[in-house]
């Protein structure tokens, strides 16, 4: 598929903000299943971008602004050609047991998938619920669907009841969060019970114009959702939000350990007093891809 991901975030300082530093994490990723076409950047007021790959494998971009402003505004606009994934079924058939065998001799590669993160503490889980899941006898995919649909069917998504700081232990007493909540609840789980998984952000078609009532849940702003490692190197996605395995409406962006590893946009200023800030996403489906693939960095005046 073929889409059009605009990704608008904008500040506005009560008095006068100076030294600001921005992170980005917004450009999607090149990947066997997804192809970037064209990317357009612009921040406002102008400045310049720099880049680099951080240890996740994930493309950042970063700005200062050393000079007295009101207003930041910073947009991001990429066509990008999504694939399913294609996957041997040979491998989602292992039982999970022995898939903790056979990645073993990976652990350096997939340790940091393994381990408590800020935002995924394996301590929160209790001893109850841990062994309801990943039997050693299950096959790998009977194991990560039942995860999958048991956050789907017990937990409420509801905007508003948690925050960035929410913790796994809270969204189990709240039973209702967002994306970002079941996507750590999901990591939690299978971690404790021994399967390297990490979280990815990205974005996600809201609405299938060839299948009316099949719309999906996330799309206002970043979508998250977890990969699992596979025996092979490969990765699973899986989205508890929606009860799926990941597919071509899903854009996949970046990945961590958890939502502090993939912050769509971080940084500091000084003074500026109260701040406003706006977040907002479109997602288009576009019916032919751009001529050639092109990426430009526009910076201009406020």
């Amino acid at each position: 598929m073929h889409f059009r991901v605009t990704h608008q975030t904008k500040y506005q300082y009560g008095e006068p903000a100076r030294d600001s530093f921005g992170e980005l994490r917004v450009r999607p990723l090149e990947t066997p299943y997804q192809k970037i076409v064209s990317r357009e950047l612009q921040i406002e007021p102008q400045t310049t971008v720099e880049r680099y790959q951080d240890y996740f494998g994930n493309e950042v971009e970063f700005f200062s602004l050393p000079f007295l402003h009101r207003k930041l505004s910073v947009r991001s606009t990429t066509e990008v050609i999504t694939h399913a994934q294609s996957l041997s079924e040979e491998l989602l058939t292992v039982p999970v047991g022995d898939v903790r065998q056979i990645l073993n001799p990976r652990r350096w590669e997939i340790f940091d998938y393994l381990q408590t993160s800020f935002h995924v503490h394996l301590k929160a889980i209790p001893l109850s619920l841990r062994k309801k899941f990943c039997h050693p006898n299950s096959s790998l995919r009977e194991a990560l669907l039942e995860v999958n649909t048991w956050i789907y069917e017990n937990f409420l998504y509801q905007s508003g009841v948690t925050d960035v700081n929410t913790s796994v232990a809270d969204l189990l007493q709240k039973k209702a969060g967002v994306c970002q909540d079941f996507s750590h609840l999901m990591l939690a789980l299978l971690r404790a019970n021994g399967l390297p998984a990490r979280y990815v952000s990205g974005y996600i078609e809201p609405h299938d114009p060839t299948q009316p009532g099949h719309d999906l849940v996330g799309a206002a702003a970043s979508h998250a959702w977890v990969e699992v490692a596979l025996p092979g190197g490969q990765w699973w996605g899986l989205d508890p939000t929606n009860n799926q395995i990941t597919g071509e409406r899903h854009i996949k962006v970046a990945v961590g350990r958890d939502y502090r590893d993939v912050t769509p946009l971080r940084g500091s200023y000084q003074g500026g007093g109260e701040q406003e800030m706006s977040v907002k996403v479109d997602i288009s489906r576009l019916s032919s891809p751009s001529p050639s693939p092109r990426t430009r960095t526009l910076c201009s005046s406020l």
